[in-house]
């Protein structure tokens, strides 16, 4: 068994959830503890009995809760040192036995899940996605990602399920009330991925076993979940890549869980 569910995703706060009959791990922590306790519970799952917390990177929307939550129900937190010496409020909550530092590019294990970190482009101390594997089955999560490189698509390849962003549409983010500045650093070679990469990317990835994809990290000003699932839709008919049975597609909610994804 390998589930998933997204909690949160958008850029008000995020947090995954990835569980087997054995182990229980969340992804980021970017909503208030009582929220993912709420939503944890709201899919049956006791926030005690999870076995740990994967940390991308520092921004609020990735860690607003994570210090609060581990130190209320004794979770490990497994972060790089860059990202941990980023957030000194959210370590300073974080008790010192629970604090489990990784180098990006190293694999680790927590349960029977295996975990391999891998750096991303964003504007980060050093941010990254992570592939996850219970044995044969490789499902990635990357998000927050300043423009696609061949190294992530390598990294990305022979998963069966990928949670991608699909953080803005161009033209939406250039009529948007964001100041130029935000609006340029959104865009910017370390900000987040368009709907149209994160087709491009789909499409690139189907050959290698692909079987659902989830768009996240959606944008509450610069996109909606209609427009990221009908570009990325346009983008796999362009290339000829989709039919009904190629990939399963939907997109994660920003305020409340998805479905349980088997893998």
């Amino acid at each position: 068994m390998l589930n998933f569910c997204s909690l949160y995703s958008g850029s008000s706060g995020n947090s995954l959830f990835v569980e087997t009959s054995n182990t229980k791990l969340l992804i980021d922590a970017g909503v208030s503890s009582k929220k993912i306790e709420k939503a944890l519970l709201d899919i049956d799952i006791e926030p005690s009995s999870l076995d740990g917390i994967l940390v991308t990177h520092e921004h609020t929307d990735h860690v607003q809760g994570l210090g609060t939550f581990s130190k209320k129900f004794d979770l490990p937190v497994f972060v790089n040192q860059e990202t941990l010496d980023a957030m000194p409020k959210q370590k300073d909550k974080i008790d010192s036995s629970n604090i489990k530092t990784f180098k990006i590019s190293d694999k680790f294990s927590i349960g029977d899940l295996d975990i391999k970190p891998f750096s991303i482009p964003h504007d980060a101390a050093n941010p990254c996605g992570f592939n996850i594997w219970k044995e044969n089955k490789k499902i990635s999560i990357a998000t927050d990602i300043g423009h696609m490189t061949n190294d992530i698509l390598k990294q990305l390849e022979e998963s069966l399920f990928i949670m991608l962003e699909a953080n803005y549409d161009p033209e939406v983010l250039r009529c948007s009330s964001y100041p130029f500045t935000l609006k340029s650093r959104i865009a910017g070679p370390t900000g987040h991925l368009s709907n149209e990469i994160a087709g491009k990317t789909i499409s690139y990835l189907l050959p290698s076993g692909l079987k659902n994809a989830m768009l996240g990290h959606l944008s509450k000003e610069s996109n909606f979940p209609e427009l990221a699932y009908q570009t990325v839709i346009d983008e796999l008919m362009n290339n000829q890549c989709f039919d009904k049975d190629s990939i399963h597609l939907n997109v994660a909610s920003r305020d409340c869980h998805s479905k349980l994804i088997t893998i």
